[in-house]
């Protein structure tokens, strides 16, 4: 399988480029995901031409446009970083990312609740760092993520599930920009996007039934629509509502032991007794066995490397 690429603060790669000269390797960045994605590390701080190790940095003023400063001499690097990362992002444009892994609590690149502080010196968890800011302004439909928050399975697998179906959408927009291309597209994500709003899968429904000329304007939409659908979170209501779903493709072939048996798993996982993955396993089975045509091509349920062990831990 061709790997995809994401960017990843340098740091979490083992990098020593942290103020201090050290690093703050994520095993499962590097070990776990790197066997399916190449990385493109960024350090903002350094490469935007501060040294190691240097005075930490920290965000000051109006949260919604705060200077980027050094914590005891008070030097501002606004415009040093601002400057630099109008340069990155259009290097970035050219590494066809499918996403991005961003350094919690950073005043460079983390992406939520980053500390601002008044001129009075009060800090509080309002802002996003001044890199991570200008990257999901310049790419607003990647995925992106912190590395904090991938402790969380549901997160976890959500975030890795976007970035999947980005490279999906990516390689689609390469092959063949052709509306009938994109509706096979969205067939395929159907019950993934089900699982995600069922608001959003409607109205891309409607989208898919009255697309726009040209197909290149048709792509455009889709992907704003895709994005955002993808970035409502997966709950385990929904997921069991996309398992029943599944299951009344089966209700003429299987037992009633057999159906009984879904229930169950159905039931236990929206008790938190078991993983996301046990249900989804028992009902590939029954895609293989009965050779499912529709559930066979749905990325719902196969939409990462099992080794990834995602569904194990939501």
């Amino acid at each position: 399988m061709e790997k995809l690429k994401i960017g990843v603060s340098a740091c979490l790669l083992g990098q020593n480029v942290r103020y201090n000269g050290g690093h703050q390797l994520n095993h499962f960045i590097r070990d776990i995901l790197g066997q399916y994605m190449d990385f493109v590390p960024v350090c903002p701080e350094v490469e935007c031409g501060m040294p190691i190790p240097r005075e930490t940095l920290r965000l000051v003023g109006n949260e919604d446009a705060p200077r980027l400063v050094t914590s005891r001499s008070g030097v501002d690097h606004t415009e040093q970083m601002q400057s630099w990362a109008e340069e990155k992002l259009r290097q970035l444009e050219q590494e066809e990312l499918c996403g991005f892994i961003f350094k919690k609590d950073s005043p460079s690149s983390g992406l939520y609740r980053v500390k601002v502080y008044s001129e009075k010196g009060m800090p509080r968890n309002v802002g996003i760092g001044m890199f991570a800011s200008a990257f999901t302004r310049h790419f607003p439909f990647l995925p992106v993520e912190e590395d904090g928050r991938l402790n969380d399975g549901r997160l976890r697998e959500n975030f890795i599930e976007s970035v999947f179906v980005f490279k999906h959408f990516r390689d689609l927009i390469k092959a063949s920009p052709s509306r009938g291309a994109l509706v096979d597209f969205h067939t395929r994500h159907k019950l993934l996007l089900l699982a995600h709003s069922q608001e959003h899968y409607r109205r891309m429904g409607r989208f898919i039934a009255n697309m726009p000329e040209p197909a290149e304007e048709a792509y455009r939409q889709y992907g704003v629509l895709l994005s955002e659908t993808l970035r409502v979170r997966t709950t385990a209501k929904k997921h069991c509502n996309v398992l029943l779903h599944i299951l009344g493709y089966f209700k003429n072939v299987l037992s009633p032991d057999e159906k009984q048996e879904v229930l169950e798993m159905v039931e236990a996982y929206r008790l938190a007794e078991v993983p996301l993955i046990v249900p989804i396993t028992l009902l590939n089975h029954y895609v293989r066995k009965f050779d499912q045509p529709y559930l066979r091509d749905q990325y719902y349920l196969h939409p990462h490397p099992l080794d990834l062990r995602l569904r194990s831990h939501c």
